[in-house]
């Protein structure tokens, strides 16, 4: 298990948020075309932000541990042990990440908040051999 360097983590943010940011734009859009046309509830666009960004994470990660950014990336999220997180650790990792506190951890714990309260860390995909 090698965990993965600052730039390959610095590109999965990037893919990642720009991705997030996209389907948010799309989702606020037509949440305020309803909001004007059928005067149902406006709500502000970090709303749709925070929350999209926590359902994809968690989806994401919870299905396969890899979301589109590590995906290109060639990473994944895995356990202390190597494997799988569980459901629990990519809850507690996805909770996290909609707290604009996670990044400032960094310096002091080497790694996000999110990987140090979820003890789970972004490692190289290794593709298993299929057993004989």
């Amino acid at each position: 298990m090698r965990k993965v360097g600052i730039g390959t983590r610095v590109m999965n943010f990037l893919v990642d948020t720009t991705i997030i940011f996209i389907i948010t734009y799309i989702v606020y859009k037509i949440w305020n075309f309803n909001v004007f046309y059928y005067h149902i509830p406006y709500y502000p666009f970090y709303y749709f932000m925070a929350l999209i960004l926590f359902l994809y994470y968690l989806v994401f990660e919870s299905i396969n541990g890899r979301t589109v950014g590590k995906l290109l990336t060639i990473s994944r999220v895995a356990n202390a042990a190597g494997g799988k997180p569980s459901f629990f650790q990519i809850l507690i990792r996805s909770l996290i990440r909609i707290t604009v506190i996670d990044c400032f951890f960094i310096p002091f714990l080497n790694m996000p908040l999110h990987d140090f309260l979820s003890k789970t860390y972004v490692v190289d995909y290794e593709k298993k051999a299929p057993s004989k």
